[in-house]
């Protein structure tokens, strides 16, 4: 058989679905074996026990004397395998006296898989054997392209499958941080509300949420933070902040209060160049639209008056989450009239750039809120977002980006 056609017909062996590496090269060695092209009589699989130090057999096919399952071959009485990650195929007498009595006078052995550390010696994790009717150095050309064969289509296997293993995680990455994230939109008496987030990978950093307690209707908090780090590192930080806010509102806990415990919960469990900056909004039922808020060292967010174009300054409050324990926060206000917009944002909307690695920036925020200033919460969010979006599409630099809006409605 020619040797290419003899890998590619490996090659479509495997490419069928199986559930683990060894279902996959005992059907690849029954196929072998039954090819009359390649002319073997019969075939094992031996896989290393470094326990035993040895190769236990697993499977056995053809022609052949059968084997009492489980066998195992010492490397001490078989030397030759410390050569095989060298050589690769080898033939030679059988020595051991149980396989002699089997009818197996010479034996051909051809390492496939990944290799393993033992006692200082490199070995093949598994070893395929063959029996011929003719075991020469002729055979040798056919026993290295089915050991190349089989030992690739084994990594592209264990490729696969630790991608699928990593999509499955990557899965339940996005629901668990869709499960800090709530509903878009939410309306707390003349106040309405919209935010999004968007990671700039498969999961982020950032997060907002709208916590309120159940038979509370005289409070609502719309926080935002992003946390420093990247990827799942990020997310796992971004979850743990949103639950311990979340936890902490339940038992109407002050503001300050409330930071300081977060803050050195952070601090305990993360390293302290992981920290989160965060803003904390604390919406109320009084007539006059009275907003409590916190900025732990996150993005200035705007403030714009219904009746103005230049945005008031909402000054920060506290450090950064995390790096600082002890640390004490305080809290400022100020009035929300009737269509006043509080616009949140992470800087993955200020730090967005283009092709040209110049920065989106606060002023273009502010030019887009106010020529949206007529519409509700939702279109705000949505035309600002989409035009970060268009902004950063072929950027230098992108990161997770989130935006809440909140708008006070006219009676």
């Amino acid at each position: 058989m020619q040797l290419r056609k003899l890998y590619r017909t490996i090659e479509r062996i495997a490419s069928r679905s199986f559930t683990n590496e060894e279902e996959l090269l005992q059907q690849v060695i029954h196929e072998i074996v039954q090819n009359e092209e390649i002319n073997l009589k019969g075939g094992r699989i031996w896989k290393f026990d470094p326990g035993a130090g040895g190769y236990e057999l697993l499977h056995q096919v053809g022609d052949i004397e059968q084997i009492r399952q489980n066998y195992i071959i010492k490397i001490k009485d078989y030397p030759l395998f410390l050569e095989l990650p060298k050589i690769r195929t080898f033939l030679g007498n059988e020595q051991d006296w149980y396989l002699r009595k089997r009818g197996i006078l010479k034996y051909s052995a051809t390492g496939i898989g990944d290799k393993v550390l033992w006692h200082g010696h490199t070995l093949y994790r598994y070893v395929l054997a063959f029996n011929a009717d003719h075991l020469d150095e002729t055979l040798t050309s056919t026993l290295n392209i089915i050991s190349a064969a089989v030992s690739s289509v084994l990594r592209t296997f264990k490729i696969e499958h630790e991608a699928q293993a990593l999509e499955r995680d990557l899965d339940k990455a996005r629901e668990l941080q869709k499960s800090i994230l709530p509903q878009h939109e939410m309306r707390f008496h003349s106040f309405e509300m919209y935010g999004v987030s968007v990671p700039d990978k498969m999961v982020g950093g950032d997060f907002f949420d709208y916590l309120i307690t159940d038979g509370d209707n005289e409070r609502l908090a719309v926080v935002i933070g992003d946390a420093a780090s990247k990827g799942f590192s990020a997310a796992a930080q971004a979850l743990y902040t949103s639950g311990a806010l979340r936890m902490g509102f339940d038992y109407q806990t002050k503001i300050t209060s409330l930071l300081a415990r977060v803050n050195n919960l952070l601090n305990r469990t993360f390293s302290e160049e992981h920290f989160v900056s965060l803003f904390y909004a604390e919406l109320t039922d009084d007539k006059n639209g009275l907003v409590i808020y916190a900025n732990c060292g996150h993005n200035i967010p705007i403030l714009l008056r219904h009746n103005s174009d230049t945005p008031e300054i909402i000054e920060t409050t506290g450090q950064l989450l995390g790096p600082f324990p002890n640390e004490t926060f305080r809290t400022e206000n100020f009035l929300m009239n009737p269509d006043d917009i509080l616009l949140l944002y992470t800087d993955g909307i200020s730090e967005a750039t283009n092709e040209h690695g110049d920065f989106y920036g606060e002023e273009r925020i502010l030019t887009n809120l106010i020529a949206s200033r007529k519409l509700n919460a939702r279109d705000i969010t949505r035309l600002i977002l989409e035009d970060v979006q268009i902004f950063n599409s072929h950027g230098t630099q992108s990161d997770d980006k989130t935006i809440v809006t909140v708008k006070r409605l006219a009676k």
